[in-house]
């Protein structure tokens, strides 16, 4: 059972991270299993799917690493109220299916879960600048809901990198970051920089983000 998790109040959580492989679904299905299994009752969203019909495979992750298989709220549709076929960014997957985003239908979906669940989180697509449309990107869309950031990075060559450029955009934006989720995946032998990263990112947490719970996800094999 994961430490840490009585700093997350109850209400709705964007989960996103330093990019498309920063294993944001792993992070976001166990992160909902751990509040799950302290009493929080916690529930996933995918805003916005690409590269599917019909369905969210990100979504079905989630519930595998939650061990719940699929919801009700599943089934009515709620937890992945967009879906566009081709994978790729929000803005190109909608302009090949030739329709655009709701983001009215989103907002009432993550509001309705919000009303049956504790906790809500929200993951993204891709990273903090992947467009949504023409003039929106993720963070734009994070920022003017005002929901808390739970943000996902690991311990990859380069994602200092990818993490610290994230970082100067949530503070030049104001954005609450309620935790930062360290992914431990891929398991290696040699942990060098992976352990390095990790002491780097908690101290830049401790000096500009003292708030924020840091969370390691450990290496999952649902």
């Amino acid at each position: 059972m994961m430490k840490n998790t009585d700093g997350l109040k109850k209400g709705i959580y964007f989960i996103s991270g330093i990019d498309t492989d920063a294993g944001k679904s792993y992070a976001t299905g166990y992160l909902a299993r751990c509040l799950n299994e302290n009493g929080v009752k916690t529930i996933t969203q995918k805003f916005i799917q690409t590269g599917n019909t019909g369905r969210s495979e990100d979504i079905e992750l989630h519930r595998k690493i939650m061990g719940t298989g699929l919801t009700e709220e599943d089934r009515e549709g709620l937890t992945m109220p967009e879906i566009f076929s081709y994978p790729a960014s929000p803005l190109l997957a909608s302009a090949i299916d030739r329709r655009e985003i709701d983001f009215g239908k989103i907002g009432r979906c993550t509001d309705i879960l919000a009303e049956r669940y504790d906790i809500v989180l929200v993951e993204g697509a891709g990273g903090l600048m992947v467009p949504l449309t023409e003039t929106m990107l993720t963070i734009d869309y994070i920022k003017e809901s005002g929901y808390p950031l739970i943000f996902v990075t690991s311990g990859k060559l380069g994602s200092v990198n990818h993490t610290l450029l994230s970082f100067e955009a949530i503070r030049n934006r104001n954005i609450e970051v309620a935790a930062v989720m360290y992914n431990l995946f891929p398991d290696i032998k040699d942990t060098t920089i992976r352990d390095d990263t990790r002491n780097y990112i908690k101290k830049y947490l401790d000096r500009h983000f003292p708030q924020a719970l840091f969370i390691e996800v450990p290496v999952l094999h649902p």
